[in-house]
């Protein structure tokens, strides 16, 4: 073991024109023969640092740093992890919500057992904005921005008032009020500043975010990813967030992008790529002089849908379009500190610069680009333009190829296509108003919701101008979209409509119908809100395969609307394309979108606007006065905020009668040391389910049904279905959460074969019943419960309910082949125990049916990381599969979490030691 004295003395300062700051200096290390500065990829130099200024501390040796300085060679400790600790934490209401909950509760217990609850604060500053509650429930009209946003207050104004007072109650908390903008862009837009200073001392600005998309700000040259709610909490109550030796794709760029290409088309081509060649759990660092041609706005495209592809982290190294991007936003006022901080630590990237070492590398020519969409269900799955009805059919027509065998009416057999005669729009319609013979007129691959949305491109000017000048010119050649298409404009950034309104192009969106519905992760996360009743019922009466068409990140079975089977994320300006053809059904790169009034056809070339008409509008329309102007203002909330009364105090008054928000179970029987969890004899399995089961499918997301266990727990507690709201706004509430896991529309249970949703058997009787219901019998009868999966369970977004509702509901185990890193962290975060097939082994090839009892043995007495433990599985018939399984508790950090029976007991535990 090295001294500390092995670590050379790396403090210094750096001046600035606003004086002279402090810094670890990553040249002592290369100075001392440590560290190969001009080798070491930029996202390890970034970790580095981050132990180099905590050498000497509880969690960070010397030997840490000098193991890391010398990347890539693997350390001489097998299992060596990374005590890294962010400078901040991000977060979103829907995940944000239960954390704050969880922090009540926490002083709740704290003095319960004679402590002082004042002490539980977050340790890292804490940025929450409210961005995940906002749905569509107007649209199409001018008037749908104000009207969304009142609904949001009357739905969520309990939950608003918890965030209120845990503003007024939390030391380092603050919170971004509804109607500001989406968490990533606003952190891209103002809260980001890739250096920061703390108590004089400059650092990289580095965090972990609630949401997995938090990644997006790798775009800026600041080092974060997405973790779980749970994760979140540790790190705000001082834990430091452990991570495995680093591996590092690099993908090496050249070219530029060709013209009528959008950064969209470009990171749906990443996606592919990375998602193929497998970057799970890695770090993926960009280089090459391909980099100089993106844009701050393009890269935090590709950055955004990182967990999309897999990866850890996605991070552009920070170089001159950096200090531009700053100059633009309003912060021209961080560029000195940023450049001098950056060169001084070799974080600086130039076209000049020698390749860095990565572990792997990979080739992207930009120039190779093509437009393209993803779907119908993953968002890996790309598809170039004249592909996109073959692979709609591939899905949805029981083998239905041929296009001219699929364009009969419905009317014939209610086959695919919609070629009935068009008509003309009314000028002007009543929005949201569909007729029975316009929804008639509809057929499988129908698009019926057409939304530009998320942050994954209204952060970037590029594509969203874009769209305004293509729906001009489609305005001025008489287009219209067809009436069954619910369209929607939902910008991350106030910031957007200013640029859009500046360039004279919103009123051309407004005449589409791509009207303003509010500032929020809306259709991307499931709020699409309900389709028009027309519409409705004509899909449910004849079992139409209808399509959403999105500008977002995700569009996952289900995930987008219930009634939705096919979903497609394509560039804002390919949204407003398909809303006026109003179906997949078409080649938009060879058939008409429709005809001008002098029925001449009008193709997607026409309409689709240059890059030169993009540029000329962009510099026309875009300040830093706006960003000044916005952001300004980022932390006072509208009218309906300053207005919301909200309590007071150090402590929460929890209300029983609540519906929204509960003291959560999760710190009972918290007095003393923590138990031996134990074997576990005579399990039986909850869910039984495939490959690709993402967070969606086991944490209660989207509208909650008035039949669910969930809906008809707020009925007895006198909340009428229309007042339900969703899953997602009833995140502080356990009640609610653990009756909606696994309710999901389109799970498929296994045990439950021939049907969707919430269904299992209690074993080993076979009675079907909700997954809910079952969980409560089986705690009668002190069975403990498993679930049985295959490949990347738990994949899609870090939701902490799809491991906290699974834990109450009696969860002790999940067996899979393979875990998402976030999920495998949540699970092991709340006591449930990941085990992982060894490879070549699958229930499948086990012959499991899931209705065997089952025992897991070697667990009693304590674990180690990584251990091997055995599981039996004994038949109806007496017979008898044992196998061995890897207990994916990965490093000490989480043995600890494990052995307290979760992460957030255990901070309390600790807390209580200290008082």
């Amino acid at each position: 073991m090295r001294s500390v004295s092995a670590i050379p003395r790396a403090e210094g300062k750096l001046e600035t024109r606003e004086g002279p700051v402090a810094l670890h200096r990553l040249g002592a290390l290369a100075d001392a023969g440590l560290a190969d500065l001009d080798r070491l990829p930029h996202t390890l130099k970034i970790l580095v640092e981050n132990l180099l200024r905590r050498v000497g501390g509880p969690d960070v040796s010397p030997d840490d740093v000098l193991a890391l300085a010398g990347w890539p060679a693997e350390p001489r400790t097998e299992g060596t992890a990374i005590a890294f600790m962010p400078a901040r934490v991000l977060m979103q209401d829907f995940t944000g919500v239960p954390a704050v909950v969880d922090l009540a509760a926490m002083r709740s217990a704290m003095a319960r057992a004679g402590g002082d609850p004042s002490k539980v604060n977050p340790l890292v500053p804490v940025d929450l904005v409210v961005d995940h509650s906002v749905q569509v429930d107007m649209f199409a009209t001018p008037e749908a921005y104000q009207a969304n946003v009142e609904w949001e207050y009357r739905r969520n104004g309990e939950r608003y008032a918890l965030l209120r007072w845990a503003q007024q109650a939390f030391q380092g908390f603050r919170v971004v009020p509804p109607g500001m903008g989406i968490c990533h862009q606003v952190n891209l837009e103002h809260l980001g500043r890739v250096v920061r200073v703390q108590d004089g001392v400059a650092m990289p600005d580095t965090l972990v975010g609630t949401d997995s998309h938090t990644t997006m700000i790798n775009g800026l040259g600041v080092l974060g990813w997405g973790v779980g709610g749970i994760e979140a909490e540790a790190c705000m109550l001082g834990q430091p967030m452990f991570l495995p030796w680093p591996v590092v794709l690099g993908v090496r760029m050249t070219g530029a992008l060709p013209a009528g290409t959008t950064a969209t088309d470009l990171v749906l081509t990443l996606t592919q790529m990375l998602r193929a060649h497998g970057v799970v759990g890695k770090f993926v660092e960009f280089f090459g002089a391909g980099l100089s041609s993106l844009t701050v706005e393009d890269r935090a495209t590709l950055s955004n849908m990182c967990p999309e592809y897999g990866a850890t982290a996605s991070y552009f190294p920070v170089d001159h379009q950096t200090l531009r991007y700053f100059e633009t936003t309003g912060r021209g006022d961080v560029v000195d500190l940023v450049e001098r901080y950056t060169k001084e630590q070799q974080l600086f990237r130039t076209d000049d610069d020698p390749d860095p070492t990565f572990s792997e590398v990979l080739e992207l020519d930009l120039s190779s680009v093509e437009p393209s969409v993803a779907g119908p269900k993953r968002p890996q799955d790309r598809v170039s333009l004249p592909r996109v009805w073959q692979s709609f059919t591939d899905v949805f027509s029981d083998g239905l190829s041929s296009r001219d065998d699929a364009t009969r009416s419905h009317d014939e057999d209610e086959g695919f296509g919609t070629s009935a005669p068009e008509t003309r729009l009314e000028s002007e319609r009543e929005p949201g108003i569909v007729s029975e013979d316009e929804a008639r007129r509809m057929g499988h691959g129908s698009v019926v919701i057409a939304a530009i949305t998320s942050c994954t491109n209204t952060s970037n000017p590029s594509v969203m101008l874009a769209a305004g000048l293509l729906a001009k010119k489609a305005v001025e050649a008489g287009l219209e979209p067809k009436p069954w298409v619910k369209t929607s404009l939902a910008p991350g950034s106030r910031v957007v409509t200013d640029y859009l309104d500046r360039a004279g192009l919103q009123p051309y969106l407004d005449k589409l119908g791509f009207s303003l519905v509010g500032y929020g992760c809306t259709t991307c996360i499931g709020n699409s809100g309900p389709l028009p009743e027309e519409v409705a019922r004509e899909v449910e009466e004849r079992d139409l395969a209808v399509v959403a068409v999105l500008s977002g990140n995700r569009n996952f079975e289900g995930r987008i609307h219930p009634q939705v089977r096919a979903s497609y994320l394509a560039s804002p300006p390919l949204c407003v394309a398909y809303a006026l053809a109003g179906s997949v059904d078409i080649d938009l790169t060879a058939d008409p979108l429709g005809e001008t009034t002098d029925g001449e056809p009008v193709y997607l070339r026409d309409l689709w606007p240059s890059a030169d008409e993009v540029l000329e509008a962009t510099a026309g329309a875009i300040t830093a006065d706006q960003f000044h102007d916005e952001y300004g203002r980022i932390f006072d909330g509208d009218e309906h905020w300053q207005s919301l009364e909200s309590p007071s105090g150090a402590m929460y008054e929890w209300d029983p009668d609540s519906t929204y928000v509960r003291e959560p179970p999760f710190f009972e029987g918290i007095e003393g040391d923590p138990e031996d969890a134990g074997d576990i004899e005579g399990g039986r399995v909850l869910v039984k389910v495939g490959d690709s089961i993402t967070t969606d499918h086991i944490s209660p997301a989207g509208s909650i049904k008035a039949d669910s266990p969930a809906g008809r727990w707020l009925q007895e507690h006198g909340v009428k279905p229309p007042e339900f709201n969703s899953y997602g706004a009833r995140r502080g509430n356990h009640e609610v959460m653990m009756r909606g896991t696994f309710a999901n529309v389109r799970l498929r249970n296994e045990l439950a074969p021939g049907t969707e949703g919430p269904w299992t058997e209690h074993l080993p009787d076979g009675e079907q019943m909700t997954v809910y219901d079952a969980s409560l019998r089986y705690a009668e009868e002190g069975v403990p419960l498993l679930v049985l999966a295959g490949k990347e369970y738990g994949s899609g977004s870090s939701r902490d309910w799809a491991a906290k509702g699974p834990s109450l509901l009696g969860v002790r185990a999940a067996i899979a082949e393979s875990f998402e890193r976030i999920h495998r962290s949540n699970l092991v975060g709340m006591g449930v125990l990941p085990l992982q097939f060894k490879p070549g082994d699958s229930a499948a090839s086990l012959g499991l049916t899931g209705r065997e009892e089952f025992a897991v043995r070697g667990l009693a007495g304590g674990v180690r990381p990584r251990q091997d433990a055995t599981v039996v599985a004994r038949r109806d018939d007496g017979t008898e599969v044992s196998f061995p399984v890897t207990i994916r508790i990965d490093e000490p950090a989480d043995l600890d979490s494990y052995r307290h029976g979760g992460i957030l007991r255990m901070a309390l535990r600790r807390l209580l030691e200290t008082n």
